[in-house]
């Protein structure tokens, strides 16, 4: 019988894969990174431990969208004020 929470660790990889394409070191890192955290955890099988690791993996994806609005916000001060001293 296949997993119920399958769908759900995909869709965590797949967003996840998105959102590193913007990653400060680079798109590759990123990618080698996930993959390798994935194939880590690919022996899984208790549902529970799952939720955990996917709940896990939506905190991860809320900090990296936070680390992007940061360098996008500080990239527009940087650009509209004046620095201060």
């Amino acid at each position: 019988m296949a997993n119920p929470l399958k769908g759900e660790v995909i869709r965590l990889y797949k967003t996840m894969l998105y959102l590193g394409r913007e990653y400060p070191k680079g798109a590759a890192y990123f990618r080698g990174r996930l993959k390798s955290a994935f194939m880590k955890n690919k022996d899984v099988t208790d549902p529970e431990q799952i939720k955990k690791l996917v709940a896990r993996g939506d905190f991860v994806i809320k900090e990296l969208e936070a680390l992007y609005f940061l360098r996008k916000y500080r990239a527009m001060k940087k650009r509209y004020y004046e620095p201060e001293e």
